[in-house]
């Protein structure tokens, strides 16, 4: 057996395997000799069928299933030791083939991985927010929270600072949902007036259009996604289910101890600092994610990646359980091409800065986690074996193994990115936040 490459290109292959009859023949033997013993033909008995009738029905059959798996052993090894960076899978060329002759030759197309520069610190109009907590929001929240304890008084008619459950329906849309809302969160005073008076069973007609202040709302009460709420201009009917007001608790110590527990928090000044920590965590990873996202779409715009294009549109076609013709495989080439890049790019900057993610790492993340969940639950002292057990039957699930070192490896990519990164650092709100990167 011999193994070549031809190079096409920077970006192209061709790996050529000379095959002889030698190299394969032994293991045909085997297959029909075992076929003789459990032959079933008409006209012998079990095993007692001629070899040259088994070879007549067979031999050939037998003979490429052999090559095939030789081919692919060979191939697989040849990459392997040739330390080839392919992408997709090795494309046989369709070639006719005598099988009647002692020596074969099979060629098999490469997609070869580009050769590429990445530079983390080229001039780019990244912003890296920092999101605070201002104080317009603090007393929303703290309002929010007195009314979320405080006593729920059911009634018959809506007034102005009511939260309303209303069955939301629209039937062109297909548009059926159940959504609780306070009166003043709609947008105008026009739309208020329209449920203000209406007692339960009452449906009030309206339309979506600026409804909310915040499209997400919007989102939420009709059960639609993202991208269709945004531009919907469509009547919906409410119809009134239940009626609420809940009157705000008082801030004293008994209100705090019930939110946080005995004497950790004392004043409404306390309480302020325990939501403007816990807020401005929650936001810093959305800023995290927003700027690692506008990191990767820099990359993938201004990094010089050539890709073997014909040759990926190709293999496209002959994976996946459906089969694609050109057009559809053009396709999917298109939708996949920058996924496919920033692939490249990040395995790029994971081994050139030589980030890998341990057990040792797996492990504690793990811990850190179980001990979070637990806290939640009041168990704050669970002792270190115990945890130490949890994870072990944690990482037993090879799924949850692999989403913790996903989690680890995000973070390192982060960190790398903050690193070198020259962005722009920004101080907003949530919401000058919201309105910037939304446009909401």
């Amino acid at each position: 057996m011999n193994i070549t490459k031809n190079n096409v290109d920077a970006l192209n292959a061709i790996v050529t395997i000379d095959v002889t009859r030698d190299d394969f023949q032994n293991n045909v033997e085997e297959v029909l000799k075992n076929y003789k013993k459990n032959a079933s033909i008409p006209g012998f008995r079990k095993g007692q069928v001629p070899m040259s009738l088994i070879k007549k029905q067979y031999e050939t059959a037998v003979m490429i299933d052999e090559i095939n798996k030789l081919l692919q052993e060979k191939l697989s090894e040849y990459i392997q030791e040739e330390k080839l960076d392919i992408l997709g899978n090795p494309l046989p060329v369709a070639k006719d083939i005598d099988w009647n002759s002692d020596t074969f030759s099979f060629d098999f197309e490469l997609g070869l991985a580009p050769e590429f520069d990445v530079d983390l610190s080229a001039k780019n109009d990244i912003v890296r927010y920092e999101i605070e907590a201002d104080e317009e929001m603090l007393n929303e929240q703290v309002e929010y929270i007195q009314k979320q304890y405080g006593k729920e008084v059911h009634k018959e008619n809506v007034d102005e600072d009511d939260d309303i459950t209303v069955k939301v329906s629209n039937e062109e849309e297909n548009i059926e949902n159940t959504y609780t809302f306070n009166v003043s969160e709609i947008r105008t005073k026009t739309n208020q007036k329209k449920f203000i008076g209406k007692k339960t069973g009452d449906t009030v007609k309206i339309s979506t259009k600026g409804l909310f202040k915040d499209d997400h709302k919007l989102m939420e009460m009709l059960n639609v996604d993202h991208d269709k709420v945004h531009g919907l201009e469509i009547d919906v009917d409410c119809t009134v289910e239940d009626i609420v007001n809940r009157e705000k608790a008082e801030l004293n110590q008994e209100f705090f101890d019930r939110l946080f527990g005995e004497g950790k928090v004392t004043s409404e000044a306390e309480l302020k600092e325990k939501i403007k920590d816990d807020a401005e965590k929650q936001f810093a990873q959305q800023a995290d994610h927003k700027f690692t996202n506008d990191v990767v779409e820099f990359l993938v715009a201004n990094t010089k990646v050539d890709l073997p294009e014909t040759f990926l549109k190709k293999w496209l076609q002959t994976v996946g359980e459906t089969k694609l013709d050109e057009q559809q495989a053009e396709e999917e080439y298109n939708k996949s091409e920058n996924g496919l890049k920033y692939q490249l790019i990040e395995g790029k900057l994971i081994k050139d800065n030589e980030l890998q993610v341990t057990i040792e790492e797996i492990k504690n993340h793990a811990a850190d986690l179980i001990k979070q969940q637990l806290a939640q639950f009041g168990q704050a002292d669970i002792a270190e074996d115990e945890v130490n057990n949890i994870v072990g039957r944690v990482l037993t699930n090879q799924e949850e193994t692999q989403r913790i070192s996903e989690q680890i490896m995000n973070e390192k990519m982060l960190k790398l990115f903050s690193d070198n990164v020259k962005a722009k650092a920004k101080k907003v709100t949530y919401k000058d936040f919201v309105k910037e990167v939304y446009g909401e």
